[in-house]
Parts: C-alpha cells; sequence; structure tokens
C-alpha cells in the first residue's frame, strides 16, 4: 500500500515545483534587454504599430496581470501565441519536440551501453591495462566540453570522412539515427564517463562483499555471482545517478542541437532567447522542467522496484 500511495501522490508534488519554475522563467525573461515587438517589427516601425501589436499580445498589461493571463491560458490547455513565429506555442514545442525526444533517447541508450561495457571491463581486471584505459577515459571524458567535443566530431567523421551528415534530423528512422548518430555519441562520451566511474567502484565494492565471499566458498562460478548478484547490487546507485545525468542531458541539448543545427527544442530556445519570444521561452522551458521532474519520478519508482529494502 505504501508503494500504491507513493506512485499515486509522487506527481502531485510537482505541482509547486513547476508554479515556482514558472514565476522564475516569467520575471527572467522579462528581465532581458531588447523589445519583442521591435525586434518582430523591426526598428523603423511606427510607434502607433508598435503599441497596437503590444496590446495585441498583451504586452502592455502589468506583469502580474501577464502572468495570470499565462496561469489561465496553461490550465486551459493553452499557451498563447508565439510572437515570432505568430502561431500557437504547443503547435512550435510540438513540432519541435520530436528530434529532441528522438537524440534524448538515442544519447541514453549509448550512453547506458557505454557505461555498462566499459564499468564491467574495468572492474572484472581491476588494477590491469583494461582498468588502466578506462580510467584514462573518464579523466578525459570529464575534461571535454561538449560543444567543442561535437566540432571535433564533425570535423573528422562528416569533413573528413564524410561518414556522416554535418547537420539536420534526416528522413525516416534509419535517417534519424545516421544523422543523429554524431550528436548522439557527443552527449553519451561526455556523460559516460560518470556513470562508469561510480559503477566500477560499486561493482568492485559488492565483489568484495561478504555474500561474494561466502557465494564464492560454495563454489558459485565468477561469471555466475558477478551477473546474477553483484551487477544486480550495483545498480540501484547508478540509477540513481543516470537521474541526475539524464536531467543535465536535457539541458544539454541546447548546445548540442545548436553545434549539430537539429531542428528540436534546444535551438528553439536559443532562438526564442534572442528574439525575445517570451511565451516561447516559457512553453519551452516549462517542457523542459516537465521532462526532468518526469525522470526524477521514473527514477524513485525504478529504485523501488529494485530494491525492495526502500520504504517509500
Amino acid at each position: 500500500m505504501g508503494r500504491f500511495k507513493f506512485v499515486l501522490y509522487r506527481p502531485l508534488q510537482t505541482i509547486p515545483v513547476l508554479i515556482g519554475v514558472s514565476i522564475i522563467t516569467f520575471v527572467l525573461v522579462r528581465s532581458i534587454p531588447g523589445d519583442p515587438v521591435r525586434v518582430l517589427l523591426g526598428p523603423r516601425a511606427k510607434p502607433s504599430i508598435i503599441a497596437a501589436v503590444r496590446e495585441q499580445y498583451g504586452l502592455d498589461e502589468p506583469l502580474v496581470v501577464q502572468y495570470f493571463y499565462f496561469i489561465y491560458n496553461l490550465l486551459h490547455g493553452e499557451m498563447g501565441r508565439s510572437i515570432i513565429y505568430r502561431v500557437p506555442v504547443l503547435d512550435v514545442i510540438a513540432e519541435r519536440l520530436v528530434p529532441t525526444l528522438f537524440l534524448l533517447s538515442y544519447a541514453l541508450l549509448l550512453t547506458v551501453a557505454l557505461a555498462l561495457t566499459l564499468a564491467i571491463v574495468a572492474a572484472r581486471n581491476q588494477r590491469r591495462l583494461p582498468d588502466h584505459l578506462v580510467r584514462m577515459f573518464c579523466t578525459a571524458g570529464l575534461g571535454l566540453p561538449a560543444f567543442w567535443l561535437g566540432i571535433v566530431l564533425i570535423m573528422v567523421f562528416s569533413v573528413g570522412l564524410g561518414w556522416f551528415p554535418v547537420s539536420g534530423y534526416g528522413d525516416g528512422f534509419w535517417g534519424h539515427l545516421h544523422h543523429l548518430f554524431l550528436p548522439a555519441l557527443t552527449i553519451a562520451v561526455a556523460l559516460a564517463p560518470v556513470l562508469t566511474r561510480n559503477l566500477r567502484a560499486t561493482l568492485i565494492d559488492q565483489m568484495e562483499a561478504g555474500y561474494v565471499q561466502t557465494a564464492r566458498a560454495r563454489g558459485m562460478s565468477e561469471r555466475a555471482l558477478f551477473y546474477r548478484h553483484v551487477l544486480p547490487n550495483s545498480l540501484v546507485p547508478t540509477v540513481n545517478l543516470l537521474g541526475v545525468a539524464f536531467s543535465w542531458l536535457i539541458g544539454g541539448t541546447v548546445v548540442v542541437e545548436t553545434v549539430f543545427s537539429i531542428p528540436g527544442m534546444g535551438q528553439l530556445m536559443v532562438s526564442s532567447i534572442f528574439s525575445r519570444d517570451y511565451l516561447l521561452v516559457q512553453g519551452v522551458t516549462l517542457v523542459f522542467a516537465l521532462g526532468i521532474i518526469l525522470t526524477n519520478f521514473i527514477v524513485d519508482v525504478v529504485n523501488v522496484a529494485l530494491d525492495p529494502r526502500i520504504d517509500p
């Protein structure tokens, strides 16, 4: 019953967080110097036209009134109209959300595969050459900025070898896999070292635990012991870290999508900030915040499922 209540009430705790995010975003966006209407109409627009457009979008109202209009529209399933695109904000977000979700899923799969493989190799070959090579990769990966790594991959595999496209999203499932491999690899190389180091250390600790020594004394093979007991018991702290890292991954798409010119949410966030499209920035920020909150919720549920000792 406790687990059922946890799954039922945990999402309700996200409501105050989303309200706080909306207030902070609303204030910060409107603190940016510049007028979105002047950006839209240009420097030669007449004052009367500027005033009319500001009234059309409600920008002539006090900030408190503008915020409550935004909340009112949000409760009715709307986020207002984009000033630059001149269409509903939800339509713009829906168009850009699919590339970002595909990239996040792709990068997450590569990250988990890379981290699991390297951590297992390092833990089972502790203090030998494979372990040293994995630790060198982790140290180097932690010091590589994502934007720099993305540019290097473009120069080597796109411009130099011509194996992958320089930018874009591609057409069809296989086209998406081809176009987004380098962006996903950029994210995976930046993210995997943290998970690899954590999982490697946990695996080594578990391999020296008392229950492992007892199982060895009873004649259980090392392979069966590792994959049946050591590895499953090591996944709980790594899943926690993966949730935190995935939150960073959502924010990291802003940089990666800009470098690789992917028409996703990250690139939309950057362009909407430069154009002072207030409602669009608020909408994208709320979607990012909701994604991070949903990720944390999934991590909590997975932890409860993996470790029966956790009492929510």
